[in-house]
């Protein structure tokens, strides 16, 4: 009989039942499949009676991807009818993990970028928007499509195959051959991408043996549960097919009843968030999209029918984007309501579970166990205490887990990175349905808990930026993880020394002091490697900081952050730096004379040398240019000196008081930003030591306890010269 091609493209209703009718009409000996030829051995696996969409999940070393089956996806129908009219079943493609996938993430991804040309032109010539509603008018919405077969060979026309297709349709013809052989007077059904079928029935000439399947090294394949939501491709999927919730309908009601649910599930979606539509509403939706089912020339109304139909009806103002079926593409912010809750219906909010029985990766099982046995696998929050070994053994579970982004473990407090130490943690806790399907999915890094997340936060590691691999090494202490910390502080101490960013480098001196200083939380223990880090860190700050010129420019918080993260350094850290304080505070004093440099720089030089012993001459302040800048520099670094400083603040006082009106105001955001690094009671301080400057009796606590935003106290001052001002000049103060 030979082979029996039915082409298809992945998600589609209309390909599904072709599929199912060619099955029951042939009762082949064999169904071939695109699919991952490597998991034939455990094809079983898939029909232990699970909820669908589910997915086969597939990694090695380099790489990931998915091949998603739901209720009406062709190649599921295709296993379950061939199955039940008692033929064999075979995967025929490649393995996910070969060469020929590199660049697929989703096996059953539309080729579109292949085809567009041609596709362009047959939705101009259907007066359609695009490659989903051009398949729906002249496939979906029919009883009894046709021509299928001439719009995979017109796509495959006009398309050129890749290195990668090649080679998997020539491993697929090889199956095909061999099965069509073994098979004798009994025919082969076939079931691929449409775009793979003209290929495949071009390849029916030459070897007739079963192909080998390509072993690997390291990886695996298992089931895992998948969602409507993740097959959406208005979420983003890759899909063959968008609105999984809309075409679940087609599949098991038929599209004219799927058209009457879609209009019904809008409404009730609607009416639950409060949002008026009334009966004749649902009327006016159901008379437009039957109008422009007839007007497109479909038997039944097709999704954009109903849609539109949808649109028109619920939505009189203009839209602030076009709607996602016009463009396949997500909802942006802002997005209309009505529009909101269409594709939220289309979408439907199917999960799948798997078959208790199904094989799952041993990091599922580790989990799931450290999870009872650690009282984690309940709902509610927890709080932990750090300084407790149990406490501090779940907080690294946890915190294993998210780095895996494992759902449904969200921490609300705890320590920062580059923060002073907090010794507990609240976390809350819940249930989700898509736990199994990330742990599976993250099985790929190890099988253990420890184990993945180290594995994860090494494979983040190698592309990341210096200021990221602080922020991952941070990751690692919370985690527990020590495996790890050594390649990401030799790839920070080989970043630093390269670095030209001098707020980057703040953020990772910052961080790295953290860990050092605040080793009984932490388990650093002084750490050599980390202190290596922090003596590169802290000598390439300086020498930026010395080569940084500049005219004036609005104070910069991130170098002054690595400004007083150098001052710390110096006092927390000095026995892991190779410079001396005397070192420092002479570059310190060398910038802060510079005139070249930037204001808010020969501030903080200034705080830095003042902060490590050097007292200052108070009234070179009073020959300061950009006072605002130069202050949130000196302030950032040396606040506690000032507070210490009654001069210094008399004469702060005395130059913002000889200050114009219009100097003042150009001042004040710099000024603002300057005060701002001291706390509210700080702030109290300083206004005693002002009027006591001014020989004034009296509580300051009135004065920094103001009603009104400052700044704009500053605007109405402002708006009160300009009126004194045109009063003036029109003779009428």
């Amino acid at each position: 009989m030979g082979a029996v091609f039915v082409g298809v493209r992945h998600h589609s209703p209309a390909c599904a039942r072709l599929v199912a009718a060619t099955i029951s009409a042939q009762q082949p000996a064999y169904v071939l499949v695109e699919g991952p030829a490597d998991f034939n051995e455990r094809i079983d696996e898939l029909l232990l009676g699970h909820e669908l969409p589910i997915a086969l999940f597939s990694y090695s070393d380099e790489h990931a991807s998915w091949s998603p089956f739901c209720d009406y996806s062709p190649e599921w129908v295709a296993i379950t009818e061939a199955r039940r009219c008692g033929a064999e079943v075979r995967f025929i493609d490649l393995p996910a993990w070969h060469e020929a996938f590199r660049d697929v993430s989703n096996r059953y991804a539309d080729a579109e970028l292949r085809y567009a040309e041609v596709v362009e032109r047959l939705c101009r010539e259907f007066a359609v928007d695009n490659a989903d509603a051009l398949w729906d008018h002249l496939f979906e919405c029919e009883s009894e499509p046709k021509g299928m077969d001439e719009y995979f060979d017109l796509l495959r026309g006009t398309a050129t195959a890749d290195a990668g297709d090649s080679a998997r349709e020539e491993y697929m013809a090889r199956w095909v051959r061999a099965a069509v052989r073994d098979a004798g007077d009994r025919p082969v059904v076939v079931v691929t991408g449409g775009f793979h079928t003209p290929a495949l029935k071009a390849k029916l000439d030459g070897g007739t043996e079963w192909p080998e399947v390509p072993e690997r090294d390291k990886g695996a394949s298992y089931l895992v549960p998948y969602s409507h939501a993740r097959l959406d491709a208005f979420t983003g999927y890759q899909s063959g097919m968008p609105s999984p919730g809309y075409y679940q309908q087609v599949w098991e009601n038929g599209v004219r009843r799927a058209a009457d649910w879609l209009v019904e599930s809008v409404a009730a979606r609607l009416r639950g968030r409060q949002q008026p539509v009334s009966t004749a509403d649902l009327i006016a939706a159901h008379t437009q999209a039957g109008a422009l089912a007839r007007l497109r020339g479909h038997e039944n109304p097709a999704r954009t029918d109903v849609l539109d139909g949808l649109t028109s009806a619920l939505i009189s103002e203009d839209l602030t984007q076009p709607p996602p079926w016009t463009r396949r593409g997500t909802l942006h912010p802002g997005a209309h309501p009505a529009l909101v809750e269409m594709i939220g219906a289309l979408r439907g909010d199917r999960v799948g579970r798997l078959h208790p029985a199904t094989p799952a990766p041993p990091l599922v099982n580790a989990v799931q166990e450290l999870l009872r046995a650690h009282d984690l696998d309940r709902e509610g929050k927890i709080a932990l205490d750090l300084t407790d070994a149990r406490g501090l053994e779940r907080s690294r579970i946890l915190h294993r887990l998210r780095v895996l982004r494992i759902p449904g473990f969200e921490r609300t407090s705890g320590p920062a990175e580059g923060a002073p130490p907090q010794l507990d943690e609240q976390w809350t806790l819940r249930p989700v349905d898509e736990r199994v399907a990330a742990l599976i999915e993250a099985a790929e890094n190890g099988a253990t808990l420890e184990e993945a997340a180290g594995v994860a936060l090494e494979r983040r590691s190698r592309d990341a930026r210096l200021d990221q691999l602080a922020a991952i090494l941070f990751d690692a202490v919370l985690c527990g993880i020590t495996t790890l910390s050594g390649k990401v502080k030799a790839a920070l101490g080989e970043g630093i020394t390269e670095t030209g960013d001098l707020p980057a480098l703040g953020h990772v001196l910052g961080a790295v002091l953290g860990l050092w200083r605040h080793d009984r939380l932490f388990g650093t223990k002084r750490d050599p490697l980390l202190g290596s880090v922090i003596d590169k860190a802290t000598a390439r700050v300086l020498w930026l900081v010395e080569g940084l010129h500049g005219g004036p420019a609005p104070a910069d918080p991130h170098r002054l952050r690595a400004m007083a993260a150098t001052r710390d350094a110096v006092l927390h850290a000095k026995a892991a730096l190779s410079l001396d304080v005397a070192d420092v505070t002479g570059v310190a004093t060398r910038v802060s004379n510079d005139a070249q440099a930037p204001p808010d720089l020969r501030g903080a030089a200034l705080g830095l040398a003042w902060a490590l012993g050097s007292t200052p001459d108070v009234r070179k302040v009073r020959a300061v240019d950009a006072l605002g800048d130069w202050l949130a520099g000196l302030f950032a670094v040396a606040r506690e000196e000032v507070l210490a400083s009654p001069d210094l603040v008399g004469v702060l006082d005395e130059l913002v008081s000889a200050m114009t009106e219009d100097e003042f105001l150009v001042a004040l955001p710099a000024l603002r930003l300057a005060f701002g690094y001291f706390p509210p009671r700080e702030r109290e301080t300083i206004a005693t030591t002002v009027l006591a400057h001014r020989g004034v009796e009296g509580s300051a606590r009135s004065i920094t306890r103001l009603t009104a935003d400052p700044l704009v106290v500053a605007e109405a001052m402002a708006v009160e010269k300009r009126v004194d001002a045109l009063l003036v000049k029109g003779g009428l103060a």
